[in-house]
């Protein structure tokens, strides 16, 4: 429980996180036009690694890992997989489909939980489940597959290895309870980073064209996106519940969507907006089911 005082400002932490995280679809696109996708995913991912171990120098937080061979795979499942695609996804998909596909990250959780830890689906997560792959099917389409086709599947697939890595999370701290979270963070991104790092020295790719632009959203990806971004997010963590941090959360795609239309002109077909309406009416079901299950157990 949070004390008093200390609610109104995690929420606004998450709140200054989701447009961060929201805006952050667009400042990536951007930066596509002067810099190769794996390029660009190498300076986001290994910078970002950089700026979280520096706050763990500064904050005083044990540099040695924990688990080091399961924060290599939480590492290429979160950060070379999960960053990799949706970077490579964004250069011929919008800004905005790309960000409402990749979060129904929630959706693949509870597939895979299934199998994986045993959770079977209760209560409202099998409507949430079916909103969420109609709505799916809607933005995919499969009957009339566009242009960028390979753009929403490697989306989806993103949001597959993202949910993945929640899996694997749940397990690693179901065996190290007391893993410290900042430290988890920096070296399964310093070692996801480096197949991305190989990548981009090995793949033969265009010159990169120093722009303001380019470095700007370097900047932002690997000071906002990243450090200041990750500070947000465990300080909401601690002080809110998670159905509140997960509710509020869901406002980062809307934002990639609006911010994705007023600046990038990307306007979604009728069913891809219906499709995305689906997937946000699904995910939002999620929070009632972890409420229900609560009031049970009270």
């Amino acid at each position: 429980m949070s004390a008093p005082g200390q609610a109104p400002r995690a929420l606004a932490a998450l709140g200054l996180l989701a447009i961060i995280w929201g805006y952050n679809w667009v400042v990536m696109k951007i930066a596509l036009h002067d810099m190769h996708a794996v390029q660009f995913g190498a300076w986001r991912t290994f910078g970002g690694a950089l700026c979280l171990f520096v706050l763990m120098a500064v904050l005083r937080r044990p540099l040695r890992p924990r688990k080091p061979l399961w924060l290599l795979v939480l590492g290429l499942l979160q950060t070379a997989g999960f960053t990799g695609l949706i970077i490579i996804a964004l250069v011929s998909g919008g800004a905005g489909k790309t960000a409402v596909l990749t979060y129904t990250m929630p959706f693949w959780v509870m597939v895979f939980a299934w199998p994986m830890l045993g959770e079977t689906l209760r209560g409202w997560q099998w409507p949430s489940a079916l909103a969420t792959l109609c709505g799916l099917l809607l933005i995919l389409d499969p009957l009339h597959l566009g242009s960028d086709r390979s753009s929403m599947m490697l989306a989806t697939l993103a949001g597959a290895f993202w949910a993945l890595s929640v899996i694997l999370v749940k397990k690693l701290q179901a065996r190290a309870p007391d893993i410290d979270l900042l430290s988890m963070t920096a070296w399964q991104m310093l070692f996801g980073s480096l197949p991305l790092l190989a990548c981009a020295l090995l793949w033969p790719a265009p010159p990169v064209r120093w722009t303001p632009a380019l470095l700007g959203a370097i900047a932002f990806n690997i000071l906002l996106a990243n450090a200041l971004a990750w500070l947000l997010w465990l300080y909401a963590l601690r002080r809110l519940s998670a159905g509140t941090t997960s509710m509020v959360s869901l406002l980062t795609p809307v934002i990639g969507v609006v911010a994705a239309a007023m600046q990038l002109a990307e306007r979604p077909s009728v069913h891809e907006m219906a499709g995305m309406l689906l997937i946000g009416v699904g995910l939002c079901m999620l929070p009632l089911e972890a409420r229900r299950r609560r009031a049970l157990a009270g």
